[in-house]
């Protein structure tokens, strides 16, 4: 059996809820290198992060079931300033407790000290702390 790459994650909770997800359609998938980034996250970058592994001969009908739960998802975090769906989950620079965050992490090591995640939009620049949390309840591809 041969398989490909369909996707890569950064965190084994959004791999494993999508894999999930996809073998709940009948989509026969794996991760590869679930175990590597989950033990030791600074290597998700080296290795390709988290591999979500498909079949070749279903992977056009993986693709689509996953880009509409990627889209689903972009729903619920629409911009409450312009409704737009170009919005992502960062570590925000703009304030000064970033920035003495980020010296007191480079001088005392690996303890980050105040850095602030929040969703910021790419169109309007937004950063808002809340998101839409209403799933929607309809069955993905059926």
């Amino acid at each position: 059996m041969s398989y490909i790459t369909l996707y890569s994650f950064d965190n084994y909770i959004n791999a494993n809820l999508r894999m999930m997800q996809l073998q709940e359609e009948g989509i026969n998938c794996w991760l590869k290198d679930e175990h590597t980034v989950t033990i030791d996250p600074i290597l998700t970058n080296a290795i390709g992060g988290i591999k979500l592994m498909v079949h070749e001969t279903q992977k056009e009908r993986a693709a689509d079931l996953l880009r509409t739960m990627i889209n689903r998802e972009k729903e619920n975090r629409a911009c409450p300033n312009c409704q737009s769906l170009n919005v992502e989950y960062i570590v925000s620079n703009r304030k000064p407790s970033n920035w003495f965050s980020a010296i007191f992490t480079f001088l005392l090591g690996d303890m980050a000290i105040g850095a602030k995640k929040v969703y910021h939009c790419f169109n309007c620049g937004h950063e808002f702390e809340e998101v839409n949390d209403s799933p929607s309840d309809a069955p993905v591809g059926r």
